[in-house]
């Protein structure tokens, strides 16, 4: 089987693409099954997967990444785009702004890798694919080019003192997810971005505390311009790679 490019939507996302039909395509891997639905989109095969399982079921910590990248490889994609919900550590970049994250950094020491059995240097000069992102940011004028994704274990939120040191590393934004998926990806040899969506300010940005439902209430408002453009980015990719 030949499948030209994956999504993975996470919160506000996943559901929305699992909603668009296709039929389910389970993918056997060495790491465990990969489950997904695989649509045909304006000529472009698309194998959709919910990261967090229909019904966002599964923790940031318990997602299944090597699956997901073991499971993509097997089943040929070009690329592979994915969503992310995140808090913002810079106040210009609201509630409903889409980043196409351009570098990351990993502290949630999951320690992941398909490279246990043998020694495998990665080069990570470029942490999210330039393909695409390029995709991406043509598929939707309003995107901002660039940000540093801070990735985090979870799944509790961070504390202000954290958010401030992670401003001091460059951080723009926090999430608990993406650079688990870009590490994987790349080892796999899957060109791989991610469309960061800001749902919140970071944690001592505001007073108010932070919430899931706060996440949910703004990924319904941005979840739609979200999915359109990592399907527009989707198709773009499948015709030109």
């Amino acid at each position: 089987m030949q499948v030209d490019v994956g999504i993975i939507g996470g919160t506000g996302v996943g559901d929305r693409l699992l909603k668009l039909g296709g039929k389910p395509l389970f993918v056997p891997t060495s790491a465990g099954m990969l489950r997904g639905r695989l649509i045909d989109h304006k000529g472009a095969s698309i194998l959709v997967v919910s990261r967090h399982s229909a019904g966002h079921k599964v923790p940031p910590h318990h997602v299944n990444y090597a699956a997901m990248a073991l499971g993509l490889k097997a089943v040929g994609v070009k690329a592979c785009l994915a969503s992310a919900a995140v808090g913002s550590l810079r106040r210009e970049w609201k509630p409903g702004t889409l980043v196409a994250c351009s570098d990351f950094v990993d502290l949630t020491f999951r320690n992941l890798t398909l490279f246990d059995q043998n020694v495998v240097h990665t080069d990570f000069s470029t942490p999210f694919s330039e393909t695409g992102r390029a995709a991406m940011l043509a598929a939707n004028p309003n995107l901002v080019d660039g940000g540093v994704y801070v990735c985090l274990n979870g799944p509790r939120y961070e504390t202000p003192t954290e958010i401030k040191f992670y401003e001091t590393m460059g951080g723009d934004l926090v999430g608990m997810t993406a650079a688990s998926e870009a590490i994987l990806m790349r080892e796999a040899g899957i060109e791989y971005a991610t469309l960061a969506i800001v749902t919140n300010l970071a944690s001592g940005y505001e007073d108010e505390p932070l919430s899931h439902e706060e996440v949910v209430a703004e990924m319904n408002r941005s979840g739609e311009a979200a999915t359109q453009t990592l399907l527009a980015a989707a198709v773009s990719l499948a015709t030109n790679t």
